[in-house]
């Protein structure tokens, strides 16, 4: 497996690729609605299914993978629709428990992926595990059921402790992304993922890196797990601190911010739309806890020109 590359992107909510123009133009004064120029997620309420493996890799540590050998770290992202619902085949390749927990959506007991309520999956054994989301509302008493939009996760739960301590920390995690009917989609996403002192568990001054093209709508899916807390920074870039990562208009009262403190088990998201005012180059992204980003918890976002070159970029150089 290339240890530096981002995890597969698994469309499970019928979502389509961007393309052509992908900026949103926010309401003035003058303007009545915000024009929307974007592909958006479709309306949900599909039944889906997918087939998912637990493998141990070649270096000893775990992944989850669509096709037997094909195991990545993170999992591969798996994203839905507020109303979809999701059956997910799992089988487990290992010699040892392995599971499947969800953050963020709804599932019954059989499908916590937990030794409490024996839905955990036995050495070469298979489970079938069920997602539902559903849209806001408001409940019989009046009250508003908030919906399941949002950027989440998914992990092992059982590997190594009943918590999945050995899971986690070997591998064993993914993206997960509910968008609401009219989200702007974007024309990639990428999973970053501080995993103790790790970046999607590569160490070492090489921390992943990714790449774009100057304009190009940009998600980033930030997940935390371990032991320490970070601070998630990006060069260059910032997005609004609320679900979606954007201004709904100029009266949004959402704080613009460049960094996010993160714990373990946290996760967020957002979209950039890559080099707005700033331009081509190889912009850091990185823990802004001095001593974490010292012992190399960093990487490059590339936003490379037109032509497909980079201003300054040194392949080989890293943090």
């Amino acid at each position: 497996m290339d240890r530096r590359s981002f995890s597969k992107r698994l469309l499970a909510g019928g979502a389509v690729t961007a393309a052509g123009v992908t900026s949103l133009s926010l309401a003035t004064a003058d303007d009545s609605a915000a024009a929307v120029t974007a592909p958006t997620a479709p309306a949900g309420g599909a039944v889906r299914h997918l087939k998912l493996y637990a493998e141990k890799l070649a270096d000893g540590q775990m992944g989850y993978g669509l096709e037997k050998g094909k195991a990545t770290i993170p999992g591969p992202l798996i994203e839905l629709t507020e109303g979809d619902t999701l059956h997910i085949e799992f089988e487990n390749t290992m010699d040892v428990d392995a599971s499947l927990h969800a953050h963020g959506v709804d599932y019954d007991v059989a499908s916590d992926g937990t030794r409490l309520n024996k839905s955990q999956v036995e050495p070469g054994g298979t489970r079938t595990y069920t997602w539902r989301t559903h849209t806001p509302g408001r409940r019989k008493d009046g009250t508003y059921q908030p919906g399941s939009a949002g950027y989440w996760h998914y992990h092992d739960h059982v590997v190594g402790t009943d918590h999945g301590t050995g899971g986690i920390r070997k591998g064993l995690y993914g993206g997960l992304v509910v968008r609401r009917k009219g989200d702007l989609l974007p024309d990639k996403t990428f999973t970053i993922v501080f995993n103790d002192m790790t970046i999607n568990n590569v160490s070492g001054h090489m921390g992943p890196d990714f790449q774009a093209t100057v304009g190009e709508r940009v998600e980033i899916v930030m997940i935390t797990h371990g032991e320490y807390y970070h601070t998630f920074h990006v060069h260059g870039h910032r997005w609004a601190d609320n679900r979606t990562g954007m201004l709904t208009g100029p009266d949004d009262p959402s704080r613009v911010v460049d960094t996010k403190i993160v714990g373990p088990a946290d996760s967020f998201g957002f979209q950039v739309l890559a080099g707005e005012h700033v331009g081509a180059g190889a912009w850091m992204y990185h823990c802004h806890v001095q001593s974490h980003s010292d012992m190399g918890m960093a990487g490059l976002f590339l936003v490379a020109k037109p032509d497909g070159t980079i201003p300054g970029y040194e392949p080989h150089h890293h943090m």
